[in-house]
């Protein structure tokens, strides 16, 4: 299956979001890789395999979601959505990654989110879930 193989990167610094995203993470029977609160550990964390990541903009070292997001998609080839209050701080997108959802997220968003990303990762053509704001 699938699913079971999928390792997801959490990037958010408030511990009970983070903690929270990773039991649904968990509970939809995917693979928290780790969470990572600053660029530090998530880089170290993207020296394992991973398949997803989903990164907040603002972080315990400052606004490096965007810098994350960059290198985790184009150094490490992860799918990249950012996940964050103020989708707006991102412009017009980041170079690499997929799109963005605005916190809060719920168990339902976030599985629609995860099953889109995957599928775009298997090269799939389908549509993104009605929540998400795609990069060009």
């Amino acid at each position: 299956m699938i699913i079971a193989m999928t390792n997801i990167l959490i990037v958010e610094d408030e511990f009970l979001i983070a903690m929270e995203m990773e039991a649904v993470v968990c509970d939809l029977g995917y693979r928290c890789a780790g969470v990572a609160d600053d660029m530090k550990s998530a880089m170290e964390i993207a020296e394992k395999e991973l398949d997803v990541a989903l990164v907040d903009v603002n972080l315990a070292d400052g606004a490096t979601g965007p810098d994350i997001g960059a290198r985790l998609a184009n150094e490490f080839k992860v799918e990249v959505v950012f996940v964050t209050a103020n989708p707006a701080q991102l412009g017009d997108g980041i170079s690499g990654t997929l799109g963005a959802v605005e916190k809060p997220v719920d168990l339902a968003m976030l599985k629609d989110v995860l099953a889109y990303v995957l599928a775009v990762r298997q090269g799939k053509d389908t549509e993104p879930p009605a929540e998400m704001v795609l990069f060009e």
